[in-house]
This record gives structure tokens, C-alpha cells and sequence, in this order.
């Protein structure tokens, strides 16, 4: 049933008042140089390359000496910052530990009986009994794989427009080649059908709110949706009309998760399809109590042949911390003949925690034929997660699969896993049919800030210096975008090691002393000053904000944990600089788009006695967290005055476009406007934002993602909003560009995230040109 039901409007992250905003430049003549610390580098970044002759060098974890920089986002008018200084002598950072050697790789179990030992040489336990082998950290400089791997006759970028996954295509790119929607016609594009799954809730009832994120799929001449009530609907992809739906009567419950949380749909196909045999093409759906339904795509029936009677229990493998469910909130990747699965879970909660698992299963029949453990063996039942939480990417060319993986637990203290995880904050490249690790580039080293690798790496071939490189770029957290050769995970341009301050008030922790900076593209924020307090917002407030930063401890991005003052800024806040929408790429320009957030939390550890005296609710990445069984919780909160006001200065969010044959920033603008009560801020001064763009051969960028739920196209060539349309809540989804019988259409899901504001929504809107 289809059924509308109207959301709710109130901000959480209260962006609010209307004043004279400061301007916000358009044209940025990027440097490709960051705000940097002057330390030099001490040492080289840990990635792994199991297919290196060389015997590596010992790994080094490190961090950002404090060099009054500024950390998370470029809080200027968004002009491109100048260094303070460049870095001296470093050395740099080639991000290929051999995996033979890294220590937490533990893992491949393989049913095809692959060898004791994966590539990663953690641990390869086979399914069929294969024997654990450790390994150790280890850091190859700059030799990379020194056999090359065999490519496949496979192309990177489809020949033909599709929109099958969660990002568009498997590399990730957002991609479409279709011209009929121009930069010169998109302004005349118009709402062709809308639908309202009345699968939505504001929380205030017997339900959880609903987070709502889903990709459209459009794939076997339909629309696929997933809803966060678990249900799958198919449309006819011109008119909206249901053709048929699934519901898989999942528990609503938010068992992990702060809300009932969905990023829909993943699809596959046999190459030759069997007529009249069912389930040659399926649709898959999972649910927050970690299972995964296989559906008939032509009649949504579930696939008998798939695990048990077409659902297969992923949490069947959740054997260590077994604290909650494996959550399936992001929807499987599809490999070849695979699925390629990751998890979620319930984090800042626990020390202990499931541990980073990775599982690969045939794709018709549900059987493992794999499984990946990220963690050391000797520390999995001590700390836990370093999982991958968010969809990933492949190249069926080179047989890779690319693993965002997160950070250990619990996240913001590190004391009881001192030892090297090199898996852990990185980008992982795995055979799709073995499991077995070729290399991993790690991004921080002992992660005790949350840091999690929250996208799929977009993969690309760029030009550079006229070299033609196979490419990826990893979108971060922390506002840095690592550029790396995706055969063999060394640095495209140098990534160099910081000197980080590491005295910290908070015991039983020993912090790395340095950690990898990127030189080019430049970050989206400056990495060394925090942002300056808005004026307007302190002055109504009497000097509040003013306080609460002067409080704070601040020394870059990589500042320590603080029990002291108001404990520690963070800056990107938590959700990041750049969120798990991830980035988008025109391979016939070679231009990155990147949209960021510039947002602002404070963080305050306590120890446990304290903690437990003064520990409040919490919400949606916000509020307080036990990490149960460390020696501290946590406070965490966006400063506001008292009038809901953000305490440090706009802009909050742009949306940029990068040359990746140089790395330079071609253009930058604020995205969308911050809103409250229907009243929207002046757009000079952007919004955070959640979601990703989608980028075609049109010369459009299309994107949701910000406060004032509102959808966009962008020009690819200079920025210029050409189109915008509300709908019924932020659209904090991936959009879709698809072609059906001879039309062009985008299409947005406009679902919300309480971490922008607390406004849901359950409609897909879709668009298109006026017909002749």
C-alpha cells in the first residue's frame, strides 16, 4: 500500500537566523597545498601490498604536530587557504603495507579452499579448516605490487548508461553518459511522477524515526526501492506505478542504530538468463537484524535457492562480542557472481564489539565463499569493529574489490588495542574470488577519533604528467582526499607524515607521532585552525560561544582526548568532512565533484566514576556514550547558543570540482541553505551536507543532500545553479540518472536525517524534460 503521511519540521542541528553572511567566492585558483603543520615527516604510511618481493620495514603509526592550524573545514569565504608553512624534508607516505606482513588482516576463509594464509598474511581460515597465520605491520616504500596483476577485458566505465547500484555504477563514479538533460535545457526539467511509500516515522509514536537513504535502482526496465521498513517496491520506472512489492515483516525496532535506517537495493543478473527459470535476476534487501532477502526482480517472489527459502542470516557468523546484530543497512556489493558484504553496528556503546568482518557469498544460492576478519586474532575479543560499514567499490577488470574500513573500538579511546592495526582507517583492495588482501592504504594511524573510512573510493583512470594511471580517490572524515593507483595503493601525488602533538590528559592511551597529510587535491577544510567563532551568534549570547571554544582544546585536526575544560573541538564533526554519499567523477573530462560539510562538534571525556554521576540521553550522533568497559564515556554536542544559533562561522557547506590531471580545484560554492523554522539562511552561507552528486555527460551535477530540502543541478563547468525543486524532506540519498524508453530522468529520494534536522519524509520524486 502507498499511502502519504506528512513529516514532521523541527532542526536538531540548528543552523538559524538569517544575517548578512560573509561572501563566498565562486573561482577558487586552488594551490593543491594544505594547511599543514611544519614538522617534517618522520616516517613513511603504513600500506600493505601482499604482492611485494621486498621485505618490509616496520609500519609507524603517527598524528598532526599542533601547529595552530586550522582542522576539519575551510571555515573562509571560500577562498582556498594558504599554508602557514610548507613541510620540511618529509618523506613521503606511500601507503602500500605489504600484506603479507600486516598485522589485522586477519583473515580469509575461503570455501573454494584457498590457502592457510591469505595475501594479507593475518590470518586465512578457510571454511573448509585452513589454519590462522599471523603477520606484522609492515611498510614497503613506494615499490608497490611487484607483480602486476592481469587485467581483465572488462572496461571501468560501462559502455552503456547504468544505474544498477548504490553508486551508480561498481566504480563508484556516479556516472552518467546521457545528453538528452543538458546544462542548457536543465532548467525547463520538471516533476513527472512522485510516490509516497508511507513507510515513515517521526518518532513520536510507537515506531523510531525513520533515516531514509536509498539509492533508486533502475535496472531490468524498473525502479527498485528499499524503504526503512524493510519493504521493496518496484516501479515502472516513466509513470511511478507499483508493479509489485516485497515486504520482508522485519522487526522495527532500532536495535543498532538510533533510528530505522535504510540505503536500499542491490541487483544482479545472470549473464545468460535462463527463460522461464526463476531468479536469473534478484533483488537484494537487508534488514537491521542482519538479514539478507533475495528477490525474483521480475515478480518479487523470494528466491527459494538462496540460503533458507530466499533469506540468509548474516549474524549466523557473529561469534565474537556478540553484543547486538550484524546490521545490513547498506545493501550488498555485487562482484561478479558475488555479494560482497559488510555490516553495521552499534557504536560509542561498547570496548569490546563485534570485530570487523567482511563475508562474500554466491550470489544465486547464498553460500560463503569467503570471509575476511580486519582485526589481529591476539586483539579481536579485546576491542572489536574496524568494520565496513558503508558500500564499497570494484574493478571486475582487475578483480578487486576496494573495503572503506572504519576504526576499532571503542572509538575514542585507544588504550586497549596500543598494538598496530593496519587495516583499520584505511582502504582495503581484496580479490573478489579469493578474499586474499593485495593491499591497504592506511589513513590514520591508532584511530582514537572516529575516523572511519565512511565511502566507497571512487576509481577512475586520470592523466597525469602524461601518464595514464588507474586510479582511485578515497573521500575522508577528516576532509582530505587520498588519491591512490588502485593496482597497487601507492600515493598519485605525495602523502606525507605529520608530526601530531600526542600529550594528552587521558591515561592508559599512547598516541602515534605522526600521521599521513595529503599535498594534493587540497583538503576541503584547513587542517590546522579551528574556525572562527561567529560573531553575531556570540554577541546574542552574551560571549557563550566565545567560552565554550576558549574551553575547548584545539591543536589541529589530530587533537588529543581532554577530560579538561570543555573538553576537545572537533572539526569536521563527526558525520565528516565528507560523508558516505562519497564522490563523483566524469571520465570524459576527468573532474571530481566533491560536496563537504563544515560543522562543528565538542567532545568531552569523562572518566568512568564521573561519567556515570552525570550521563544524560543521547540521539542521533549526539549526546552521551558509555564505551562500556573503557575507563571513559563521552559528551558529545554541536555548539549552539541559546537562540539555537551555531557558535563558529559560516559557510557550512560547498560543493567544489577538481581536475584530477593536476589535483587543482577548479571552482567551489556554497551548497544549499540552512533552515529553520521554513526560514532559510542566505545561501552565501551553505548548509552541512549528507548525500552524494551525480555527475553527467550533460554537463550537469545533480544533488540533494542539504538542509532546506531542496534538490539541484550544478554547471560541471563552472559551477552555476541552474535548477532547484523542494521536496518533502532533505534528500540525504545518492540520486539516480537513468534512461527508460527513450527519456532521460533523475530521480531523488527524499527521506531526512536527523543529524541536518528532524524533518522525515517517504517520497521519490522524479524529473524530466517536458515531452514535445
Amino acid at each position: 500500500m502507498i499511502r502519504t503521511i506528512r513529516p514532521v519540521s523541527h532542526t536538531v542541528l540548528a543552523l538559524a537566523l538569517a544575517a548578512s553572511a560573509p561572501a563566498y567566492a565562486q573561482d577558487v585558483g586552488a594551490t593543491g597545498t594544505p594547511d599543514t603543520p611544519t614538522e617534517q615527516s618522520q616516517d613513511p604510511g603504513t600500506s600493505t601490498n601482499t604482492d611485494s618481493d621486498e621485505a618490509p620495514e616496520e609500519a609507524t603509526d603517527g598524528g598532526i604536530e599542533d601547529t595552530s592550524g586550522e582542522t576539519g573545514e575551510d571555515a573562509g569565504a571560500g577562498e582556498t587557504d594558504a599554508p602557514d608553512a610548507e613541510p620540511t624534508e618529509a618523506e613521503e607516505s606511500t601507503g602500500t603495507q605489504d600484506a603479507s606482513e600486516a598485522e589485522g588482516t586477519d583473515a580469509t576463509d575461503t570455501e573454494s579452499g584457498a590457502d592457510d594464509a591469505a595475501a594479507s598474511g593475518d590470518e586465512a581460515t578457510s571454511d573448509t579448516d585452513a589454519e590462522a597465520t599471523e603477520g606484522s605491520d609492515a611498510v614497503t616504500e613506494g615499490e608497490g605490487a611487484s607483480a602486476e596483476r592481469t587485467r581483465m577485458d572488462i572496461p571501468l566505465v560501462p559502455e552503456t548508461a547504468v544505474w544498477e547500484g548504490f553508486h551508480g555504477q561498481a566504480n563508484a563514479q556516479k556516472y552518467s553518459p546521457l545528453t538528452q538533460i543538458t546544462a542548457d535545457n536543465v532548467g525547463e526539467m520538471e516533476k513527472v511522477w512522485e510516490v509516497h511509500t508511507g513507510d515513515v516515522s517521526d518518532g513520536t509514536g510507537d515506531l523510531p524515526a525513520t533515516v531514509w537513504s536509498a539509492t533508486p535502482v533502475y535496472a531490468n526496465g524498473m525502479l527498485y526501492i528499499g524503504t526503512p521498513f524493510y519493504r521493496v517496491l518496484a516501479l515502472d520506472p516513466a509513470t511511478g506505478e507499483e508493479i509489485w512489492s516485497f515486504d520482508t515483516e522485519s522487526t522495527l525496532e532500532a536495535l543498532t542504530q538510533p533510528a530505522l535506517k535504510n540505503r536500499g537495493v542491490s541487483y544482479w543478473e545472470a549473464d545468460e538468463p535462463v527463460e522461464g527459470e526463476a531468479c536469473q535476476k534478484i533483488v537484494y534487501l537487508g534488514t537491521m537484524d542482519a538479514q539478507l532477502f533475495a528477490m525474483d526482480a521480475d515478480t518479487g517472489e523470494l528466491c527459494e535457492d538462496f540460503a533458507e527459502g530466499g533469506v540468509l542470516d548474516v549474524n549466523q557468523w557473529n561469534d565474537t562480542n556478540d553484543r547486538w546484530p550484524l546490521s545490513l543497512l547498506q545493501p550488498p556489493t555485487v562482484a561478479r557472481d558475488k555479494l560482497i558484504i559488510g555490516w553495521a553496528g552499534k557504536d560509542w556503546e561498547w570496548a569490546a564489539a563485534p570485530p570487523g568482518s567482511v563475508f562474500a557469498v554466491d550470489a544465486q544460492t547464498g553460500e560463503r565463499d569467503w570471509a575476511l576478519q580486519i582485526l589481529p586474532e591476539e586483539v579481536r575479543e579485546q576491542t572489536g569493529t574496524a568494520n565496513v560499514w558503508t558500500h564499497m567499490s570494484v574493478d571486475e577488470g582487475l578483480g578487486l574489490v576496494y573495503l572503506p574500513v572504519s576504526s576499532p573500538s571503542p572509538n575514542y579511546w585507544g588504550g586497549n588495542r596500543l598494538q598496530d592495526i593496519p587495516l583499520s582507517t584505511s582502504t582495503t583492495a581484496v580479490d573478489i574470488e579469493t578474499g586474499e588482501i593485495v593491499w591497504s592504504y592506511q589513513y590514520v594511524h591508532h584511530d582514537v577519533w572516529d575516523y572511519d573510512t565512511n565511502a566507497a573510493p571512487t576509481l577512475m583512470d586520470i592523466t597525469v604528467d602524461g601518464e595514464e594511471i588507474p586510479a582511485l580517490m578515497q573521500s575522508t572524515k577528516m576532509g582530505m582526499l587520498f588519491v591512490l593507483n588502485r593496482e597497487t595503493g601507492e600515493p598519485v601525488w605525495p602523502i606525507e607524515e605529520i608530526e601530531v602533538p600526542t600529550d594528552t590528559d587521558i591515561e592508559g592511551d599512547e598516541l602515534r607521532p605522526t600521521q599521513p597529510i595529503v599535498t594534493k587535491p587540497e583538503p576541503v577544510v584547513s587542517l590546522t585552525e579551528r574556525p572562527d567563532v561567529w560573531w553575531i551568534a556570540d554577541m546574542l549570547s552574551l560571549g557563550e560561544c566565545s567560552r565554550i571554544f576558549d574551553n575547548a582544546r584545539y591543536d589541529g585536526i589530530y587533537t588529543p582526548l581532554s577530560a579538561e575544560g570543555t573538553g576537545t573541538l572537533v572539526y569536521p564533526a563527526t558525520f565528516g568532512g565528507q560523508q558516505w554519499g562519497g564522490t563523483a567523477f566524469d571520465p570524459e573530462n576527468q573532474i571530481s565533484i566533491v560536496n563537504t560539510s563544515r560543522a562543528v562538534q565538542m567532545l568531552e571525556m569523562f572518566p568512568r566514576e564521573e561519567y556515570d554521576e552525570v550521563a544524560g540521553s543521547s540521539g542521533n550522533e549526539t549526546g552521551f556514550y558509555p564505551q562500556t568497559g573503557a575507563p571513559y564515556g563521552f559528551n558529545l554536542y554541536v555548539p549552539l547558543n541559546w537562540l539555537g544559533m551555531p557558535c563558529w562561522e559560516p559557510p557550512y557547506g560547498d560543493i567544489r570540482a577538481i581536475d584530477m590531471t593536476t589535483g587543482e580545484t577548479l571552482w567551489t560554492r556554497p551548497i544549499g541553505a540552512s533552515q529553520k523554522y521554513g526560514f532559510y539562511m542566505p545561501e552565501s552561507m551553505g548548509s552541512p551536507t549528507i548525500g552524494g552528486p551525480a555527475v553527467t555527460a550533460g554537463g550537469v551535477i545533480f544533488i540533494g543532500a542539504s538542509m532546506d530540502a531542496k534538490v539541484r543541478a550544478y554547471s560541471v563547468e563552472n559551477g552555476d545553479e541552474l535548477w532547484s525543486d523542494v521536496v518533502e524532506a532533505p534528500s540525504v540519498s545518492n540520486p539516480a540518472v537513468y534512461e527508460h524508453e527513450g527519456r532521460q530522468y533523475v530521480a531523488f529520494v527524499a527521506g531526512g536525517n536527523s543529524i541536518l534536522k528532524n524533518q522525515v519524509g517517504d517520497q521519490v520524486a522524479v524529473y524530466a524534460l517536458p515531452e514535445d
